[in-house]
């Protein structure tokens, strides 16, 4: 009899309650699209870079099933702790977990038959490095998927931070900030390059695009996303006794663009590769 016959969950327990909630804001458009387009096959090694709080990676083995094993690696411990607390609570026992970064993958070489990345490429301290050992672990003729949000990723924001800083004469501010986008959103060229050097093949290439939408620039800058993931770069980028003339002068040009087009929009370009190892 299948084990699931056997399972009766209780919704007033309170670890249940505490991670039945699976699908983050920001990680959520790219990784339902990698979902999609992973080739569904048993018996395969796994392995997701940048595994986060467990989004993809608990759905992506789940849907897999127990033939296949599926390993997880990210710096961040806290997060590793609860995909392991998810996995417990869920039942799921083909997820194999490691603190780690991914320019040092403790894996042998050809190991791999998937391997996947939701955004977690544009936050690594070495994409170079990275990417050689994508190639080292995977085997020939391994699936690899890789969702990342483009330059252009909240245009809207950028170009009225440029110009407030340029009213202000920042200009080294200036050059911060288009080191920073590029730091942290690589364009589409450079990563195609850096998939092929690594012995993959591009069989695909998705191009999507979806708008962040707020009532104006206070409740943006307020946003809990934004102040997590965002807003602490965008500080690191300006001298502490700047940040609230600057901020306070970014806020009010938001809140008049909002005013002119009826809210703020934040336009996320975003792509999904999908490739494949080269087997001669």
């Amino acid at each position: 009899m299948g084990s699931y016959l056997q399972t009766d969950y209780d919704l007033a327990d309170a670890q249940i309650i505490s991670v039945i909630d699976d699908l983050p804001l920001w990680s959520a458009p790219f990784g339902l699209k990698m979902l999609e387009v992973v080739n569904y096959r048993q018996g395969m090694k796994v392995l997701d870079i940048g595994s986060g709080c467990g989004f993809p990676i608990i759905e992506l083995a789940q849907r897999l099933g127990d033939s296949c094993l599926v390993y997880g690696v990210d710096p961040w411990r806290q997060a590793v702790d609860r995909i392991f607390l998810k996995a417990k609570v869920w039942g799921i026992k083909n997820i194999h977990l490691t603190v780690a970064k991914a320019e040092s993958l403790q894996f042998e070489n050809n190991f791999f038959e998937l391997i996947v990345s939701n955004n977690g490429i544009n936050n690594v301290e070495d994409e170079k490095l990275v990417f050689a050992e994508i190639g080292r672990v995977a085997k020939k003729g391994a699936q690899l998927i890789l969702t990342a949000n483009l330059p252009e990723t909240m245009k809207e924001f950028y170009q009225i931070l440029e110009v407030v800083l340029v009213r202000q004469g920042k200009t080294e501010e200036v050059e911060k900030l288009k080191e920073h986008i590029f730091a942290k959103r690589k364009p589409l060229s450079y990563t195609r390059k850096l998939i092929e050097q690594a012995g993959f093949r591009l069989n695909k290439i998705y191009k999507h695009s979806f708008d962040l939408k707020y009532t104006d620039g206070t409740s943006l800058l307020n946003h809990f996303l934004i102040k997590l993931a965002f807003l602490p770069s965008w500080k690191a980028m300006l001298q502490v006794k700047d940040q609230p003339s600057i901020f306070g002068e970014v806020e009010k040009e938001l809140n008049n663009l909002a005013q002119q087009n009826g809210c703020l929009k934040l336009t996320i370009p975003w792509v999904c590769f999908d490739a494949r190892k080269s087997v001669d």
